[in-house]
């Protein structure tokens, strides 16, 4: 009997172990992807696109918008050079379209979150997102009835790893 316990405790052990491995192996890959993708994004980029509520923003309006995004979750909007607003976003690489939460820590939303979605291509993103307190986004689509703003990115210049906005 006292081996059965034994041997029963050696085989909890075990299987514990091996599931906090896994769990560990989830957390550094999942954490392994969120900095893959900051990286990906971190830099300056020019705002070519921008609808709202369906609304296309003129091109000429949009051309002096501009945001810098730090590989550390930091962002920068910018009009002509002039910050008009930053903040931080959390980001999940994992999930079957990009997710990515929104939070202004100066301006006036501050404290606000907007939830959307985005894709990274090698010079240029898109980012869709709801006003705060709505739902997230499913598609890259926007209209009068979701609220939705969309906004298509041209890289600029990338920025050092560690660099923030």
């Amino acid at each position: 009997m006292q081996r059965s316990m034994s041997n029963l405790k050696a085989l909890v052990t075990v299987a514990t172990l091996t599931a906090l491995t896994a769990v560990v192996s989830a957390d550094d890959k999942q954490a392994s992807a969120i900095q893959k993708d900051r990286n990906q994004i971190a830099g300056t980029w020019q705002i070519e696109v921008l609808e709202i509520n369906g609304n296309r923003s003129a091109g000429e309006d949009v051309k002096h918008l501009t945001v810098v995004n730090g590989a550390d979750g930091t962002w920068s909007l910018r009009s002509e050079g002039n910050e008009i607003a930053r903040g931080t976003t959390s980001i999940d690489p994992s999930q079957s379209v990009k997710t990515i939460d929104i939070q202004p820590t100066s301006g006036q939303d501050q404290g606000k979150t907007y939830r959307g979605i985005y894709e990274l291509g090698k010079t240029t993103r898109k980012l869709c997102f709801a006003p705060a307190g709505k739902d997230r986004p499913a598609d890259f689509t926007t209209n009068a009835e979701n609220q939705h703003i969309f906004v298509k990115f041209k890289r600029i210049q990338a920025t050092q790893q560690k660099e923030s906005p």
